[in-house]
This record gives structure tokens, sequence and C-alpha cells, in this order.
């Protein structure tokens, strides 16, 4: 059932469906299904704000009626996205099997937002699956992509988890739920692998120009505009994931489907960060060999990335021989662009205001020792950023006593005092991030006790992650149980 007009109207939607006008097979239409007893579990009024809506004085059930799919806005017109990917390494032809597009919300600014509802149900690409979510990983993605926004990394966001009333069978039964996914778009890598698996040229271009026109308008008019294409999203890619490396995140399912071409981080499923620093650190408890571990990240990308190009040939040359050397010759700046944003902001964490080539020595030197001595990624940059627990007994063994010598004298080559160093590493190193056992935590007392208490303390911190105020608190402390073996599940 659509809403009203005047509903429409005082909240300030303005729908608009381009992505329909792509050709027919990019997408199916799909209705959410109806859910017995839809219930707003949290709603984010700052985003909406943000996207120029105004639901300040709409009642909290209508705002789960409307995000749990039961009502459609005015102007929506929904539909599953078909897309194909790469799935640790094996190719798939795929779809939205739970996930339903309601349209493209256009603020006063012209921004586009696009509105999809995850686990809203069947859609004609769910294969064997039910279409459902549940309730505890609809809340880890609200509040990990808040969090990655709040660490100054880009992100799809979520404007709201309304709890559906139903229970979904994964390994026990669980209390059904639907997250409102909020992104620039759902254009993947897989999106461009669909097309270019039906070998249609044709759709591949038209596919191809609606996406430069809506993530890179400045390339519309340039007869050069494929090739600086593929070298806008490698790079948007490859500094993606260096800030992704920078803060100790793991995305854990780093498929092509899982790909953002607007440079997004997408799909927040089997994710988690870092506690001790390692880098061949899994979490997901499907990647049995790593494929996705930490360290392997930006090796990953640049697959992701060389399938990406692949599909772009046809439009890279007059023959495929030239399509491929352009690609190939793209390609190539992926590495840089990662090495450097990632120098980048390790001198950023490290307090370090100009360049010099040893750097990159000092840090990974740095690194190496945090891996064998087992120390906390995250605290042990924050210690660095305050001088007076610089004699925290982490740092007084001989080989990190010699590491600090070579950064204090590293320091002094510079132009900046101590106390700007210290100020600057302070800006740039979290005191919180989504502690594991903290979110564990919060997750299971919302879900099997409908208790969200703990969760919006933890959102309120990892929301403010680099203030002073959590320094000390239960927030910014490590787990102090083993948690070598933590996994993470993708929820489906």
């Amino acid at each position: 059932m659509a809403l009203p007009d005047s509903f429409a109207s005082s909240i300030g939607w303005n729908f608009d469906n381009s992505y329909r006008r792509l050709p027919s097979e990019a997408f199916s239409p799909a209705i959410p299904q109806k859910v017995p007893a839809p219930e707003c579990v949290i709603f984010n009024s700052s985003l909406a704000e943000e996207m120029g809506l105004h639901f300040d004085k709409t009642a909290s059930e209508k705002i789960a009626l409307l995000f749990s799919g039961n009502e459609i806005p005015h102007g929506a017109e929904p539909i599953a996205q078909a897309y194909a990917g790469h799935q640790f390494g094996g190719f798939n032809m795929l779809g939205d099997g739970r996930a339903i597009l309601l349209g493209e919300h256009l603020d006063q600014s012209g921004k586009r937002w696009d509105i999809q509802l995850k686990g809203a149900g069947r859609t004609p690409y769910s294969r064997r699956g039910d279409g459902k979510a549940a309730l505890g990983p609809m809340l880890r993605e609200y509040l990990i992509s808040e969090a990655m926004r709040a660490l100054g990394i880009p992100t799809t966001r979520s404007l709201a988890v309304v709890r559906t009333g139903e229970r979904i069978e994964r390994a026990t039964a669980l209390p059904g739920a639907i997250l409102t996914r909020v992104a620039q778009s759902h254009i993947r890598v897989g999106t461009f692998e669909f097309f270019a698996a039906r070998e249609d040229r044709v759709a591949l271009q038209k596919l191809t120009d609606y996406t430069i026109a809506r993530h890179y308008p400045p390339l519309v008019e340039s007869s050069n505009r494929y090739p600086l294409f593929l070298k806008e999203v490698i790079i948007r890619q490859a500094e993606l994931i260096a800030q992704w490396m920078l803060v100790g995140f793991v995305h854990g399912v780093m498929n092509t489907d899982n790909i953002s071409i607007s440079g997004e981080t997408i799909d927040y499923g089997p994710c988690a960060f870092i506690d001790l620093y390692d880098p061949a650190t899994v979490f997901s408890s499907i990647d049995h060999q790593g494929r996705y571990a930490y360290g392997n990240q930006a090796r990953m990308a640049f697959w992701n990335l060389s399938r990406f190009a692949e599909t772009l040939i046809p439009l890279l040359g007059e023959t495929t021989e030239e399509g491929i050397a352009v690609a190939e010759e793209q390609l190539r700046r992926f590495s840089s662009a990662f090495e450097n944003r990632w120098l980048c902001g390790m001198r950023q964490k490290l307090g370090i205001a100009n360049e010099e080539k040893e750097d990159r020595d000092l840090f990974q030197e740095l690194l190496r020792l945090m891996n064998e001595q087992h120390l906390d990624y995250t605290e042990t940059f924050r210690l660095l950023s305050r001088p007076e627990t610089q004699n925290h007994p982490t740092f007084q063994r001989s080989d990190f006593l010699l590491w600090k010598k070579k950064w204090e004298v590293r320091l002094s080559r510079q132009s900046s005092s101590q106390t700007d160093s210290s100020k600057s590493m302070r800006r740039h190193n979290p005191v919180v991030i989504p502690r594991n056992h903290l979110l564990e935590n919060s997750l299971q007392e919302a879900s099997e006790k409908n208790d969200l208490r703990a969760f919006h303390r933890l959102l309120e911190a990892v929301t403010t992650p680099y203030e002073k105020r959590w320094e000390g608190s239960e927030f910014s402390r490590p787990s102090s149980e083993d948690q070598s073996g933590y996994q993470t599940f993708c929820g489906t």
C-alpha cells in the first residue's frame, strides 16, 4: 500500500527512480513482504535531517510501517537489482536476494540517496534463501556503519532498524528485522560483471554512462571518459582500503558484488576490527583459507578491480588488445594510490608532518614489533599519542625502546613541536573502536532480552571515537579474555 501524497509531502520524500530507466535485465520489480508486527528499534534522526526528511512529528508506529515495507512511500517504485559476482574467487550470477531498493530520494540540493530495505523478503534472485534478516546482524550493520562514518571512512549508512515480529530460522530461531540502508548507489563491480557475462555491450555501455553521470559527472563530456572512469574507481578503492587498514577494519567478505563503484564501504556482514595486531587475522566463519584476512585486503581489492577492468575492455579501445593495454595501464595506479594514502595516514597516526623516504621502514618495524609482542593495534597508537603514558610497560622492552628512539629522532627532523605532534596523533588515533566483545554483548542483549541499553551506550562511544572522555573507560580497553577464536557470520 502506498502512503498518501500528503504524508509523503510532510516527510519530504522526493523519489526518482533513474535506475529503472536502465535496460530491464538490470533489475526486477519487487514488493517487500508484509510483516506481522513492525516495531521501530532505532531510527537515525540525524541522517534523516541530513537527507532533508522530516520525521520529527511522525509517530514511531508510522515509521515502523514505512521502514518495514508494509507501506510504500509515494513515488517509490521498488526493485531488486541484478548483478553477478566472484564469491571467494568463484563466479556466480546473483542479485538482491533479500534487499529491495525503494528508489532514489533527491534532497533539495539535488543529491541522490538510494533507499534500500535489507531483509524485506524473497525476490526473484533469492535462490534458496528466505529473503529475511535477523535483528543482531542488522544492528551490527547500523552500529559499524555509523562508527566508520565517525572515523571519516566513506560508507553506506543506516536510517532505521525495524523488528518484524517474526522468528527467523538460522542456526537457531532469531528475532527478525529489516535494515534501511542509505547509499550513494548500490552499483557494484558485480553489476558490471552481470552485463559482461551476458556479452551485452549495448547494455554495458548504458550502465557505464549512467554510472559516470551519477558518480563521476566531470567525466561526462570527456572523449576519454571510460579510461578516466576506470582510473577514478581504482583510486577511490585504493584509498578506501588504505583507510580500512589504518583503523584495523576487516571487511570479511570482499567479493566483487560487495565492492561499490562509488567508493563507499558496503555490506557489513562478517566484519570486525582487529584487537591484537596480526596481518593474518580472519574473523569470517566461512573464510577458511584467509582469502580476506586483514593483511590481504589490498591484494584482494586489486584482484577485484582487475575483474572490473576486464568488464570495461570493450569500451577502453577499438580492439580487445587496445582495451587490455588501457586496463593494465590504469590498474598499475592501484599500488601507488594505496601506498600513498596508507603512508599519509601512518604519518598522521605517528605525528609526522613531513615526508621522508625511510618512513615506510619505520612504520613496518613498528607493526612487526606489535605483531611479535601481541600488542593491541588501537591501544598502542593511542598510548604513543600521550607523552604521559610512554612509560607504559608496552614500551619498555629493549627492541621497542630502540624503535621509539628512531621515531623520536624522526620527529626531531620536523618543525612541529612534540605538543603539536601529540595533538595531531590524538586527532588521528581513535580512543574507541567497536570492540568485538562489547559489540557481541550488546547484540546479545538486544536479541535475547530486547534490551538496547548496552547497544546505545556503545553507539554513543563509537560515533564520538576521538573524544578524551572515553580514555580509561570500558569502551577504550581491549577484552581481558583471549579472543583468538572470535568468529563472525554473514547473517544469511
